[in-house]
């Protein structure tokens, strides 16, 4: 028992001296988060995510958004850095390797597929799959989490840097710093030009147009909102908050240009994390340790659906996270919701019309 009692001594020992010399990788501030909504009403739970179909179910590692182009075909990036493509008859097949982490994508009018790849920029694939290179940088500031983006009638892609600090295998490290090291830009594949439209966002993730592309709307994770830029009318160049307190962390959003907003909500929201960002200097210790001490999401299946006036019309759950889990994006396409995930080894099809 002596032993024993010597040897977790010791463990004590060791661990506080390790806090004490190991410089902390986050400068970490204080925020007094807001009670999470409940979920009643709208967001009241229901097993809806388990009714969808699973494409490549097992063949797939981290399908975190999807496309489908003009022939119903399903495009995935994946954590390996490649993109692949599954047919009508559910083969599957590679269409392109970035060498990076292929994130939010979508096609453009030209069939060409746009892609935001958190350590290569912006990028355009052809249909054969080669890819080109649009924009890495902007006001001489790299990208350093390139992440979501949206493509307006005219061309004009609107994309997300997540984060100037951290890259992709360190969002986690944003979340705890609590500083905002995001950027809301704009690319115009005329001109080549690269702009910045906001700054200072909560970690800048899923963006989307309205139906009318008079405002386009950019998820800040770490806060659990939306903000809304203006792009026309009596406000343009302004920007507000679309909708505050959400109860989970919204990731990819996706427009269907008829009124609908689809929010993925990786996790619902946890009350430890909301306590922990009280105390940024146990933030600031905690990142030191594994992640294996670090508070863990639910195993849950989650969606919202938003009107254009910032209102949350229905929701989608598993709560069991066995069917679908960690939803990163929600594709609408036609009659159907295609869902990513960041870390799951599969693609849902949900028949929603």
């Amino acid at each position: 028992m002596k032993k024993l009692l010597g040897l977790v001594l010791a463990l004590v020992v060791a661990l506080a001296a390790y806090l004490l010399i190991t410089p902390s990788p986050i400068d970490p501030l204080a925020w007094d988060a807001p009670a999470s909504p409940a979920l009643t009403g709208p967001l009241q739970a229901n097993e809806r995510l388990k009714d969808a179909e699973l494409l490549a179910r097992g063949q797939v590692h981290g399908p975190e958004d999807t496309a489908v182009d003009g022939q119903g075909r399903v495009y995935a990036g994946l954590r390996d850095g490649r993109i692949v493509r599954i047919g009508a008859d559910t083969k599957i097949e590679p269409f392109a390797d970035t060498k990076g982490r292929p994130l939010g994508m979508d096609f453009d009018a030209n069939g060409n597929l746009i892609v935001a790849d958190a350590y290569k920029g912006l990028l355009r694939l052809d249909p054969q799959g080669q890819i080109e290179v649009l924009t890495t940088e902007a006001e001489g500031v790299p990208f350093k989490f390139t992440d979501d983006l949206d493509i307006a009638r005219d061309g004009t892609i609107y994309f997300s840097d997540a984060s100037a600090r951290f890259e992709q295998p360190q969002y986690l490290l944003d979340l705890l710093e609590a500083r905002p090291h995001g950027r809301l830009l704009s690319y115009n594949p005329a001109t080549k030009e690269t702009r910045v439209l906001l700054k200072d966002l909560y970690f800048a993730n899923g963006v989307a147009l309205s139906a009318a592309e008079d405002f386009v709307l950019v998820n800040e994770t770490y806060r659990y909102r939306i903000t809304r830029y203006w792009l026309k009318g009596e406000k343009a160049g302004t920007h507000d908050i679309f909708i505050d307190n959400l109860p989970g962390l919204p990731d990819n959003l996706q427009g269907d240009r008829n009124g609908t907003f689809w929010v993925a909500l990786p996790s619902p929201r946890k009350a430890d994390i909301d306590k922990l960002h009280r105390a940024p200097w146990v933030k600031a210790q905690m990142a030191k340790l594994p992640r294996a001490f670090w508070p863990k999401p639910l195993s849950y299946g989650f969606a919202i659906a938003l009107n254009e006036q910032g209102e949350i019309t229905q929701s989608l759950h598993d709560s069991s996270g066995e069917h679908l889990r960690m939803v990163t994006s929600v594709k609408p396409v036609g009659d159907y919701l295609y869902f990513g995930s960041l870390d799951n080894d599969r693609i849902g099809k949900l028949k929603i019309r």
